[in-house]
C-alpha cells in the first residue's frame, strides 16, 4: 500500500482503500442484483453525507476554538498592559496634592496648614489604596507574627509581654489579604534575670 499524503479531503484514504480493495472483492463476489446494489449505494450515500456533515461541524468547531484562543490571548495582553490604569488614576489626585503642597512651600506657609495639607494627602492615598484591597499592618502591641512581621531587633523590657511588638519601624501592607510587605518591628523580650 502506498503512503497517503494529508489532504483536506476527509475521504481520500477511504476512497483509495476502496479502490484497491474492489478488484479483489469483484473476483470472489457472487453477482449482485440491481436492487441490492441500489440499496448499498443509498446507504453509502447516506454515510458519506453524514460524514460530510460531521467534517463540516469539526471544521466549524476548530475555527471557533482558534478564534477563542486568539481572543483570550489578546485579552490577557490587554490586562497586562492596562492592569494598573485604574490604580494609577486613583493615585493621580494624590500626586497633584503633593505638587500643590510643594509649590505652596515656596511662599511663606504656616506649619499648621502645611501639616493639614499633608494629612489630607495621606488620607487620599490611603483611600485610593483601600479601593484596591490594600490594607495597612500596624501591629503595635500585638503578638509578633512571623507571617506578617519582620523582627528588626529584640528589646529586653518589662513594659510589655514577651514577643509583643513594642515599636513599628515601618508599617506592613496586605494586598487582598496577601502579604505585600511585612511590618518591620521591634519585639519585646523578658529582661534578663539578675545574677544571684
Amino acid at each position: 500500500m502506498t503512503p497517503i499524503k494529508p489532504t483536506l479531503d476527509p475521504y481520500a484514504s477511504v476512497t483509495q482503500s476502496l479502490t484497491e480493495a474492489v478488484p479483489a472483492l469483484e473476483a470472489d463476489a457472487p453477482p449482485v442484483s440491481h436492487e441490492e446494489f441500489e440499496a448499498v449505494q443509498h446507504e453509502l450515500d447516506q454515510a458519506l453525507a453524514k460524514a460530510d456533515e460531521h467534517w463540516k461541524l469539526y471544521l466549524g468547531a476548530h475555527a471557533e476554538m482558534e478564534n477563542l484562543r486568539k481572543r483570550a490571548e489578546r485579552d490577557v495582553q490587554n490586562a497586562h498592559r492596562f492592569a494598573l490604569e485604574r490604580f494609577l488614576s486613583e493615585l493621580l489626585p494624590t500626586r497633584d496634592s503633593l505638587e500643590l503642597g510643594l509649590a505652596a512651600t515656596h511662599n511663606t506657609v504656616e506649619i499648621a496648614k502645611l501639616r493639614e495639607g499633608i494629612e489630607l494627602t495621606l488620607k487620599q492615598l490611603a483611600a485610593a489604596m483601600e479601593k484596591f484591597g490594600v490594607r495597612e499592618l500596624n501591629p503595635l502591641g500585638a503578638q509578633f507574627n512571623p507571617n506578617e512581621h519582620e523582627a528588626m531587633a529584640i528589646l529586653p523590657t518589662d513594659q510589655a509581654k514577651p514577643n509583643a511588638v513594642v515599636q513599628v519601624l515601618q508599617k506592613g501592607y496586605l494586598l487582598n489579604e496577601r502579604l505585600l510587605r511585612p511590618a518591620k518591628v521591634l519585639v519585646a523580650q523578658a529582661p534578663p534575670k539578675p545574677a544571684s
